[in-house]
């Protein structure tokens, strides 16, 4: 039986328990995760927490609806045992009547078809293989773009300082995307509370001349590495520094048993840039219902 289960009632270790179990957990769909992002959110939850689908919602006038908080990419239904499309479409036939709106971008296993179901895809990269292997992967121009690092003399390296790289994102990108002050708040209180649980590796390009060439956030779990966030200056652009970053990172995590996602994207010159490192499409899906028209 599934049961709908408000945020304050939800017994947290056992929610936590079933994604941590599960071999498609997302670091998005933990308690801790949703409490930083998320306006509201609630859960149905199968039997004794058997399989769980966080439900992010918001209130506009009167009308409840179930939206995709910023910095979260794939929710949908998490269990330890096998899930079909019978079962998330169960758990979606679930979803409250008092939600007279729903978009939920599912994770990439929860399979459907149908009606209010898009495909979209996400880039992954296995990187239990040596960091030779993994960097003879790449296409021939990545491949060129790092090497190019050591001409350039750029220096990679960590930081806590997650503050100068969300401000260079403001300004860079003022006007280009819809990334609103309250959602930047939300990540700076999110890699706070990430660098507190040593969850996060903020890294950063610095040019020969100590300018700040960019910077980006890969989430951490025991599972994956997410590429969150980054940012990249003009100079940075054109001394390609986010070739960098990301070569840094798959350096550091090469032969283990994890899986670098990329999140993204449908926007050709980036899904290009993605499949350079040797990524591969792993598709997932977005669920959207109205129930008001």
């Amino acid at each position: 039986m599934i049961k709908y289960i408000k945020r304050s009632d939800l017994d947290t270790a056992k929610y936590n328990a079933c994604l941590d179990n599960s071999p498609n957990s997302r670091i998005y769909a933990h308690s801790w995760y949703l409490d930083i992002v998320a306006t509201n959110w609630s859960v149905l939850v199968l039997d004794d927490y058997n399989a769980v689908m966080p439900l992010p919602w918001r209130q506009k006038y009167l009308i409840k609806y179930i939206y995709k908080p910023c910095w979260v990419q794939q929710l949908g239904v998490f269990s330890p045992n096998i899930i079909d499309e019978e079962l998330v479409r169960t758990f979606i036939s679930a979803i409250p009547r008092m939600f007279k709106k729903t978009s939920i971008q599912l994770n990439s296993n929860n399979p459907i078809t149908g009606k209010g179901i898009t495909k979209k895809a996400n880039y992954i990269l296995d990187l239990d293989k040596s960091y030779e292997e993994l960097f003879n992967g790449y296409k021939s121009v990545r491949r060129r773009n790092v090497r190019l690092s050591i001409k350039n003399k750029t220096i990679v390296s960590r930081t806590e300082n997650y503050i100068e790289l969300i401000n260079l994102f403001r300004i860079l990108k003022k006007g280009e995307v819809s990334t609103k002050e309250e959602d930047y708040l939300k990540l700076e209180q999110l890699i706070h509370f990430l660098i507190e649980n040593d969850k996060v590796d903020v890294l950063k390009a610095i040019g020969d001349n100590g300018e700040l060439l960019g910077g980006a956030f890969f989430l951490r779990d025991f599972k994956r590495i997410t590429y969150l966030f980054s940012i990249v200056s003009n100079k940075g652009r054109e001394q390609n520094a986010m070739s960098d970053i990301i070569d840094s990172m798959i350096e550091k995590s090469a032969n283990k048993k994890l899986t670098l996602d990329f999140e993204g994207s449908m926007i050709d010159g980036i899904a290009f840039f993605f499949k350079s490192f040797g990524a591969m499409d792993e598709g997932y899906y977005l669920y959207q219902e109205n129930k008001i028209v």
